[in-house]
């Protein structure tokens, strides 16, 4: 495998990571807290709960998009004000996030994965950018 095989790969197994944990975040919301459950905890720590509904549909719709590959650097940049604004929360627990009521690491952690996901592209397996394709 050369270099390049291997950077492409590894891109994509970020991609994808990323792409599931969203994914599986925004699940977790819609079936687990359920909807209702999850506009009462934004009120909770203080947003607005209608916030809640484009932040579930966000978490799915990106991640599914970000683990298929689909306009991944797009994806990753709409994903980041939801993940900028779960640092809010947290940010007055400390830095780590094994402090009570979890620190601000992992979710900056995650912002910057998402950064990163933006600049590197596709990687391999990718479905890409359907307005870059020749026809």
């Amino acid at each position: 495998m050369t270099q390049s095989e291997s950077a492409s790969r590894a891109i994509a197994l970020l991609r994808v990571a990323s792409g599931g944990f969203l994914l599986a975040h925004g699940l977790i919301k819609v079936f687990v807290f359920t909807p209702a459950g999850t506009v009462g905890f934004f009120e909770s720590i203080g947003f607005p709960g209608i916030l809640a509904y484009p932040v579930m549909a966000g978490e799915v719709v990106l991640g599914l998009a970000l683990v298929l590959g689909f306009m991944t650097r797009w994806a990753a940049l709409a994903a980041l004000p939801i993940l900028i604004g779960s640092i809010i929360p947290h940010a007055g627990n400390g830095l780590l996030f094994s402090n009570p009521g979890g620190g601000w690491e992992f979710p900056v952690f995650w912002s910057l994965v998402l950064v990163v996901q933006a600049m590197l592209g596709d990687g391999a397996y990718a479905l890409g950018d359907p307005t870059k394709r020749n026809s």
